[in-house]
Formats: structure tokens, sequence, C-alpha cells
């Protein structure tokens, strides 16, 4: 018979008691308005006697403005990328792809339609989804050329 720990003051089993504070945590993050009143609140609290430098106010506020642009950036980047993937896919439709898989089977046809499979674009060959890293070739109106756009 196994015995769960007891906390001597609050008379609850651990486990229960870890469970019930990580449940009241917040999961919320903090943005910029967050910092501001946090520099306020820091400001009107100090000791008037020994103040805080200027200097280290605005360092903060300068890495935490860094923060908040690369933070976007990143956004942006991310969205940049999915767009170009989708644009790559949708280049493919209607022309005859050559495919390999991460098993090496061999796959041909024709490119019928994109599907979004979270959020990565996917071709339709052959009424099966695949990957746009599957593709080894792709057949233009002059003729067939391989992915890193050597003629074959």
């Amino acid at each position: 018979m196994a015995v769960a720990a007891i906390n001597p003051v609050a008379a609850t089993p651990v486990d229960a008691q870890a469970n019930d504070a990580l449940s009241r945590l917040p999961t919320q993050t903090l943005n910029q308005d967050d910092f501001l009143k946090l520099v306020v609140a820091q400001m009107t609290s100090q000791d008037p006697l020994n103040p805080q430098k200027d200097t280290e106010f605005i360092a903060q506020m300068a890495q935490f403005t860094s923060l908040e642009q690369t933070k976007t950036m990143s956004s942006n980047l991310a969205q940049m990328r999915s767009q170009q993937e989708f644009l790559q896919a949708s280049a493919t439709l209607g022309r005859n792809v050559t495919l390999q898989d991460r098993n090496g089977n061999v796959t041909t046809g024709v490119v019928t339609a994109i599907d979004v499979n979270a959020g990565t674009p996917q071709i339709v060959v052959n009424g099966q989804p695949h990957d746009m890293t599957d593709v080894v070739s792709i057949e233009a109106a002059s003729g067939r050329y391989a992915v890193n756009k050597q003629k074959l």
C-alpha cells in the first residue's frame, strides 16, 4: 500500500497541493504596458535620498523595445515564409512532378490541388498529399528540370 506524502502544515497531500498551486499560476505574458506600469511603480517607490539612475531605466526600456521588435520581426518572417511556401506549391499546379518520399518511393504525376496541413502547404499528386520537400523534378513547358534547375 502506497502512502502519500502529507504537508504537515496544511494536512493535505503534497501532490494535490502542488497541482493546486500550479493551477493558480497566471499564464499571461508581460507586454509593453505592463513594463511601463512596473517602471512607474519602481520610480514612485524608490528612496528619494538614493534614487535609481535614469540611465538604468532608459537601458531597461531599450532592452524591452528591442525584445518587442525582435518578436515582431520573427512573427513577420514566419508569415513571409508561410506565404512563400504556398506560392511555391501553387506554382506546381497542373505540372507534372516527380516525388521521392523519405522511404525512397518515387511517384510521378500531375499536381491537381494544394492542401494546407497545420499551416504547411502540400501538393496533391495522384490523390495523395506530399510535402514540397519530396519534389525531385518539375516538368516545365520547354522540358524537364530538376529542382536544382539543371536540365535533365
